[in-house]
């Protein structure tokens, strides 16, 4: 998208009155942003949401001058502007309420990632920060694209784990992605753009306000299949964005901590309220897997090759569920043959990565197959 349209994007969000839920009627209604610019002020409120007072506002505006200004930022800055529009746009994010309309982007925001949150408490125990790095690691190792705040503690540590394992993860600031906060992540802000993304609904140059931090967190819910809240006190911020995955109908993880430490209060109600408690990672592949599968665009049907005789017929019998994918028995045929990367079975197939890396954890869950390091894979007896 060009900058003579992203500027109607910028301008229109800027407009005191119109929030994120007012740019979808807006735009279904008149086409285009720019076509908004043009709309009468009667027309404007006949739009669900649109008072006087906005209309008005948006009939008249004459601040082009300010938007010229925060599109040469961005370009100064590297820094992207995403729509809902664009099929960059985070898909689970489509579905919540007050999406934001656009997000501003450092790094790559990619339709194969699997984003799983990890959230918790700034003040975080060196229990908390082990378990949290090992999580994290754990699952950026299975193809598992790690979201968090980048906040101090427990968010940070989520963020180390995913890098040590060479894997995605990406931050959702509540600042302008030109004023990194904490200021002791540079390195950490710096490492996650070029393993993922930084992202942000808040313009080039806005502050840490508070206030931002609890509207970041329906991002980091939103955006994600679920949210594991590793340590949280009574009145953490982690267990809002808890709550706001409870109600988008994400899935909500929880790691158990000591019965007398005020930072395990919040997760371990958590888990008296539903939450389901987590001491290992097969704990949460287990509950996204379905959703994956529903998420994913089925293939058409294909006719699979037959397995070499001796090899997957053995792995299925000792499986307790049967091959139910064509995707799953393509991927079988090809790791019949030999030990595979995971990127060279995505090329081989063919699909979107997220289809196959969910196939490749169903598969390893059954026990048919194998990971082994560096993102290698093979059929479980080889």
């Amino acid at each position: 998208m060009n900058d003579e349209i992203l500027k109607y994007w910028i301008a229109l969000k800027s407009i005191d009155g119109i929030g994120n839920a007012s740019f979808q009627p807006l735009l279904e209604h008149f086409g285009s942003p720019d076509a908004v610019f043009s709309a009468t002020p009667h027309d404007l409120t006949a739009i669900p949401g649109i008072n006087k007072k906005s209309a008005a506002a948006i009939a008249s505006f004459k601040s082009w001058d300010n938007i010229l200004r925060e599109l040469e930022t961005l370009t100064k800055t590297g820094i992207k502007i995403i729509t809902y529009l664009d099929e960059r746009y985070p898909p689970n994010l489509l579905n919540i309420y007050d999406r934001p309309a656009f997000l501003y982007v450092l790094g790559q925001l990619g339709k194969e990632d699997i984003p799983i949150a990890i959230v918790g408490s700034r003040h975080a125990s060196t229990y908390g920060k082990y378990t949290t790095e090992r999580i994290s690691r754990e699952l950026a190792l299975k193809g598992i694209t790690i979201v968090s705040g980048m906040a101090r503690g427990i968010d940070s540590c989520a963020h180390r784990g995913a890098l040590a394992a060479q894997g995605r993860t990406i931050a959702v600031l509540g600042s302008g992605l030109d004023v990194i906060y904490p200021p002791e992540n540079k390195k950490i802000f710096n490492d996650i753009v070029q393993n993922g993304a930084v992202i942000s609904e808040y313009p080039p140059g806005t502050e840490p306000i508070s206030y931002h931090f609890p509207a970041r967190n329906r991002i980091i819910s939103g955006m994600s299949y679920g949210v594991l809240v590793v340590e949280a006190g009574e009145k953490s911020g982690s267990l809002i964005t808890a709550r706001l995955a409870m109600e988008q109908g994400r899935d909500v993880f929880a790691i158990p901590g000591a019965i007398d430490s005020a930072s395990s209060r919040g997760t371990n109600s958590l888990i008296k309220q539903g939450a389901k408690l987590v001491d290992n990672i097969d704990d949460i592949l287990e509950d996204i897997l379905p959703q994956l599968e529903r998420s994913s665009t089925k293939p058409p049907p294909r006719k699979a090759e037959p397995a070499p005789a001796g090899v997957l017929q053995t792995d299925m019998e000792r499986s307790a569920d049967p091959i139910s994918s064509p995707v799953d028995q393509e991927i079988l045929n090809l790791l019949s043959l030999e030990k595979m990367h995971a990127d060279d079975i995505i090329d081989s197939v063919g699909l979107p990565a997220a289809e196959i890396l969910s196939s490749l954890i169903t598969l390893e869950l059954k026990g048919i197959v194998l990971q082994h390091p560096g993102k290698i894979f093979s059929l479980k007896n080889k």
